[in-house]
């Protein structure tokens, strides 16, 4: 199940892309032919008056930033140092959790906060990303270079299996897995055998983008955490660039952290069926529902 296209450098592009020449039946079209329309396709690109169309059309000629605004917010459980989260479907939603001692894999009531079902991992064992793949769930942990597989059904535990890096954030994409390691190296994987297939290259404005946690990928993009920051990339899966940027500075009020100990941003989750967008973060006592705005001078 190997990808060619995930082995990328950091000038990697796609051949559609390109403003040098390209060849035809009879020959080499000079780039002057050429260069008028790709302009025209540059100045169309940079008028994107929507979220959606800025972040997903061919063109983007610089990276936008967007906004963010709160369509619901949900309780959150504030012990919880979310490491991974993904929506099911019935507001439902899974929840991976992280340190020495309290890591957990848990079955979550979306609109109340409820764990409808948890098991612990073992003291050794950092808990950290997880994403579903037919049946099962898969989990990392940190630094045990050991990723879980349960039953989504009872979450009881069904197989293992090793990687030779971090484990930091998991997802998918219908055809592979896809695993950050807090590096700008996003690790593809075969979902049966878990064996990496290939790699993209992260880069923003051409230079290696570090710190990819916690991932989701949502309408052929992959959305990642950016430790340790709230902001979240937008990142091409088949160049690796950066493509948009979301601030999530503010979302979360200082009121609610009040006696609390408040760590990053960390949690996506997209329920693709009604196009819905969930973040929350490490302790936070709040999970939210957003919705993407263009930010004024972005």
């Amino acid at each position: 199940m190997e990808r060619n296209i995930f082995a990328l450098s950091p000038r990697s592009c796609d051949s559609m892309h390109r403003i040098d020449a390209f060849q035809i039946e009879d020959g080499i079209v000079p780039r002057m032919i050429y260069l008028l329309p790709a302009a025209f396709l540059l100045i169309l690109a940079s008028c994107c008056c929507s979220a959606d169309s800025c972040i997903h059309g061919e063109e983007v000629s610089d990276i936008p930033v967007f906004g963010y605004e709160i369509v619901n917010s949900y309780p959150h459980d504030p012990m919880a140092f979310t490491q991974g989260l993904v929506y099911d479907r019935e507001d439902v939603i899974y929840e991976g959790t992280g340190l020495y001692g309290r890591s957990s894999l848990r079955r979550v009531e979306l609109k109340t906060g409820r764990v409808i079902e948890q098991i612990s991992l073992p003291g050794n064992l950092f808990g950290e990303g997880i994403a579903l793949w037919e049946d099962s769930i898969i989990q990392l942990t940190w630094q045990s270079g050991l990723g879980l597989v349960y039953s989504k059904e009872n979450l009881t535990e069904t197989g293992r299996f090793g990687y030779l890096t971090e484990g930091w954030g998991l997802t998918g994409d219908k055809r592979s897995l896809i695993m950050s390691d807090g590096s700008n190296i996003l690790h593809i994987l075969d979902p049966e055998t878990f064996k990496e297939t290939g790699r993209i290259n992260v880069t923003k404005r051409g230079s290696p983008l570090n710190g990819l946690n916690e991932l989701e990928y949502i309408k052929e993009e992959i959305y990642a955490n950016i430790w340790p920051t709230s902001w979240i990339a937008i990142i091409s899966p088949q160049t690796g660039i950066v493509r948009g940027e979301i601030d999530l500075t503010g979302i979360l009020p200082q009121s609610h952290g009040v006696g609390q100990s408040i760590d990053v941003a960390n949690g996506i989750a997209y329920d693709a069926q009604s196009d819905r967008i969930f973040v929350t973060g490490k302790l936070w006592p709040r999970l939210y529902e957003i919705r993407l705005t263009v930010k004024e001078n972005s």
